[in-house]
């Protein structure tokens, strides 16, 4: 049984932090859904590049995922830490112990949720006064502790991407795709 991930994007979410995962996870055989956030199946990132999102928050389950994940940017990140759905559904994922990932601004939002109180985590520079109770770590690029994955910034998306596929499925299948896509 295929392991599934749901990829919040916001308006203004940062294009690469969200594709450059969810693709390794596809090649991994992670079934990934794209949800947009708001009532537009389109949303537009932070780059104005337009992603046709797969399904509405609104009319998703989010419960029948092992993972929720959240790219970062501006002002995606905002948007995200606006919609009292998207907070829902983490703190309920959490709850379960399910997966939670977000790289760049986005780690912010679980810490703000108190979600990173005591786990290790890294977020995008300038948004360390929300790891106050994390053991923030500044120079890692990705950061799995228990049932979070953090990561730094786009230039770690890939890092980022590893590390969900091994939680999801194993280090020798994260190390198999990224050998494979060239990343050393």
């Amino acid at each position: 049984m295929s392991k599934k991930i749901a990829a919040f994007l916001a308006e203004g979410f940062e294009e690469a932090e969200a594709i450059i995962p969810i693709d390794i996870a596809r090649r991994a055989g992670i079934e990934v859904t794209m949800v947009s956030i708001s009532d537009d199946i389109h949303v537009t990132g932070s780059h104005g590049i337009e992603i046709k999102a797969d399904a509405l928050l609104k009319d998703t389950d989010t419960t029948i995922y092992d993972m929720l994940m959240l790219p970062g940017g501006m002002p995606g990140t905002t948007n995200l830490e606006g919609s009292e759905k998207v907070k829902e559904a983490l703190q309920k994922a959490n709850e379960d112990g399910k997966y939670l990932a977000a790289i760049c601004a986005a780690p912010r939002f679980l810490g703000s949720l108190g979600i990173l109180d005591g786990k290790k985590a890294t977020v995008y520079p300038g948004n360390d006064q929300y790891m106050t109770k994390a053991d923030y770590d500044r120079e890692a690029k990705a950061v799995t502790d228990g049932n979070v994955i953090t990561a730094r910034g786009m230039g770690c998306a890939v890092e980022f991407g590893g590390e969900i596929v091994k939680a999801l499925t194993d280090a020798d299948k994260a190390k198999e795709i990224l050998n494979a896509i060239q990343y050393n």
